[in-house]
């Protein structure tokens, strides 16, 4: 009889390993989903968080090419009223102001955002160009940056 209560009592005490080992695995079951979704609500406020700081960043830009643009359309302005008006120096005069004045209301209207759609749209339908362009700049910046080495 003693040798069957033994075995009752391993039995028993087997049945309650592997329930404890059961409860230990859904608790580790559950805190990994717990963890899981607390990383993935830690990553979606980081997102947003970068997400507004890139639109803040966007939106004084936009502010300051505004302005740039404002005292670009001002010094037109002055050009205008203060440079000669007749012969070859009129001409530039007029020209120049003309060109401040133009390239001012683009910046003041378009902003960044706007000068990034722009060039978005040149490299769009004109790639080769663009590619060439690219590499010509990088050429210019190696020959520079190893001219300057030696």
């Amino acid at each position: 009889m003693a040798n069957t209560s033994t075995k009752d009592k391993a039995k028993e005490g087997m049945e309650h390993m592997q329930q404890g080992a059961q409860h230990m695995a859904e608790a580790a079951k559950s805190g990994a989903q717990n963890l899981a979704d607390t990383a993935r609500s830690a990553a979606q406020n980081v997102g947003e968080k970068a997400k507004q700081a890139g639109e803040f960043v966007r939106d004084k830009a936009d502010q300051g090419a505004s302005n740039v643009g404002k005292g670009m359309e001002s010094l037109a302005g002055t050009i205008r009223d203060r440079g000669p008006q007749e012969g070859l120096l009129g001409k530039a005069t007029t020209g120049v102001a003309g060109a401040l004045d133009q390239t001012g209301r683009y910046l003041d209207e378009q902003g960044v955002s706007g000068m990034v759609d722009d060039l978005t749209g040149l490299i769009r339908n004109h790639p080769l160009p663009a590619i060439l362009v690219g590499v010509g700049i990088g050429f210019m910046l190696a020959r520079l940056t190893t001219s300057s080495r030696s």
